[in-house]
């Protein structure tokens, strides 16, 4: 569930120093706002921050970056950050069918985790992983397009498996319970709520 109107979020947001505030002037030079020139990997729709923040701390020779489009969501994920000191990480307010306008030709890899499922047909495009949205990610990938998705929603799983087949992505990595599998994994906030109820979590890692 999405937290709502928080009261002086965005004021908030914008003092911490892992938010960019201006993310168009960016595009194109995402690396100058990193110490290292290392890969950048990014996550639309970053939620309170679990994953991309203990990714950042994982691995401290790849530079994230977290989208979220919520103002009181991305607001945990700062607060989260206010005793932490992670230099390869940055955070955006911004909404992902606008991603083309931030991003060119520098992310390596791509985290989509437990999207919106948006199950009414009217609303595929909506969908992370609709065809609409592989062509968009296609102009923000540095080389070789790399998506990694999670999510608790067999549909959804079942309807990416067919767009990223469909759009000619080659399937690396699969699982159907990843918690079962041995397969190296960082949690989100959701995946673990999942886990406890004994939901099995759908991963595909995919490419070009």
């Amino acid at each position: 569930m999405r937290l709502k109107n928080i009261k002086g979020a965005k004021e908030q947001i914008n003092l911490s120093p892992y938010i960019i505030q201006n993310p168009e002037e960016y595009k194109g030079k995402f690396k100058t706002l990193f110490k290292k020139n290392n890969p950048i990997h990014l996550e639309i729709g970053m939620g309170k921050g679990d994953f991309i923040i203990n990714m950042a701390i994982k691995y401290p020779e790849i530079n994230f970056i977290g989208i979220e489009k919520f103002d009181s969501v991305i607001l945990r994920a700062t607060q989260k950050l206010e005793k932490l000191n992670l230099p390869n990480l940055k955070l955006i307010r911004f909404d992902a069918t606008e991603i083309e306008n931030i991003f060119d030709k520098e992310i390596t890899s791509l985290y989509l985790n437990f999207s919106d499922p948006w199950p009414k047909n009217r609303h595929e495009d909506r969908r992370l992983t609709s065809i609409k949205f592989l062509k968009r990610y296609d102009n923000i990938f540095k080389n070789n397009p790399h998506i990694i998705q999670k999510t608790d929603n067999r549909h959804l799983f079942e309807y990416s498996l067919k767009t990223f087949t469909d759009y000619e992505y080659k399937i690396k990595t699969i699982s159907l319970n990843l918690h079962q599998d041995d397969i190296e994994n960082v949690q989100t906030e959701y995946e673990k709520k999942f886990v406890a109820q004994g939901l099995p979590i759908y991963m595909v890692e995919v490419e070009k």
